[in-house]
């Protein structure tokens, strides 16, 4: 699964890796929980745009927003077929910009978080999809979801589920409103390639939401840390 990531590109860094016609307005992340909300790109008359949703989707039939904190993953293998995504994934795809994300492994001592990313150190975009949900106020409230699909080697060991990371040369297919055949889409929902990856322990201040900073991405001695 994926449960927290991090965010910590600048926005014109994202403007160039993602084709953004403006520079979004972000903050430096580095614990990104369900419900919070997270920047998507999405597609809208033939350009990107960059917004925030609400992390963890709520299907458009829901009767309270209470769903979406359920919904923060959905399964590759399912996707096209289960009720609360499928029309999304026809429709409404999104790319959910990151730069790493965390797994605990499970450990004699208690769960030992790890930390991954990409060994450029890129931003990279995870597939995900949008909704948007009417509150019985009124309100509209956009949502998202990552998908994932079974872990590549490197993280197998911590978790067997992980995000879904797109190669850029996907993006536009994967964002093009065109396109609402669900094969050639869930060709693309495979495990990124271990060798482009790393991976290495973090303290466990990170498993506390109301921990932020740089400082929680920043390698251990897991011996130390036990």
């Amino acid at each position: 699964m994926c449960g927290r990531f991090t965010l910590a590109a600048s926005g014109e860094q994202l403007a160039l890796h993602f084709n953004l016609d403006e520079a979004p307005v972000v903050e430096a992340r580095y614990n990104i929980a369900p419900t919070q909300p997270v920047v998507i790109i999405r597609q809208e008359d033939g350009r990107r745009i960059a917004e925030l949703a609400r992390w963890g989707l709520i299907p458009s039939r829901s009767k309270d927003a209470s769903a979406g904190a359920r919904m923060i993953n959905a399964r590759a293998e399912t996707v096209a077929e289960k009720p609360a995504f499928r029309a999304a994934l026809r429709q409404r795809r999104c790319l959910i910009p990151a730069d790493g994300f965390y797994e605990w492994q499970a450990r004699a001592g208690g769960k030992q978080p790890y930390y991954a990313l990409l060994t450029t150190g890129e931003p990279f975009a995870m597939a995900g999809l949008w909704e948007r949900w009417q509150a019985p106020d009124g309100a509209w409230i956009q949502s998202c979801t990552i998908i994932t699909t079974t872990a590549n080697a490197l993280i197998q060991p911590l978790h067997e589920r992980m995000p879904v990371i797109l190669a850029p040369e996907h993006y536009n297919l994967w964002l093009d409103p065109g396109l609402r055949d669900a094969g050639p889409l869930q060709a693309l929902l495979i495990p990124y390639p271990a060798e482009r990856m790393r991976v290495y322990p973090v303290g466990k201040a990170v498993n506390s939401v109301r921990n932020e900073g740089a400082a929680l991405i920043a390698p251990v001695d897991v011996a130390a840390n036990s």
